[in-house]
């Protein structure tokens, strides 16, 4: 069974910078997609990046591109998520999720807030 422990959130102002980090265990990560999402105050969960596990592709949401990078270090099994010029609107919880290529995410960490004041 997959578990994933996020770390790295925090209060930050407006146009700063954090780095969130994903510890991933319970399973070999081949063929494996992980991934972040965030959910703020009122709203639907929304996915903000992704990466596959092997080849490392990557693919962001409109609203962070060019401001985030998701990343990941096989050898430490942990995936993390750059975060700068960071805007209030990025505020929310944000949660690391796995799962196998193709089907949906289907494991998902427990998640870590993020504040931006303005």
């Amino acid at each position: 069974q997959v578990q994933l422990v996020e770390s790295g959130g925090g209060l930050v102002q407006a146009g700063g910078s954090l780095r969130l980090s994903c510890a991933a265990s319970g399973r070999a990560f081949s063929n494996y997609r992980m991934g972040w999402f965030r959910q703020a105050p009122g709203k639907e969960r929304e996915v903000v990046a992704a990466i596959t596990w092997t080849a490392g592709r990557t693919a962001y949401a409109d609203s962070v591109k060019g401001r985030f990078t998701i990343s990941r270090d096989n050898a430490k099994n942990t995936m993390y998520l750059q975060m700068n010029s960071l805007k209030p609107e990025d505020t929310a919880v944000y949660y690391c999720a796995a799962g196998r290529l193709g089907p949906p995410f289907d494991s998902w960490g427990q998640g870590t807030q993020v504040t931006v004041s303005s």
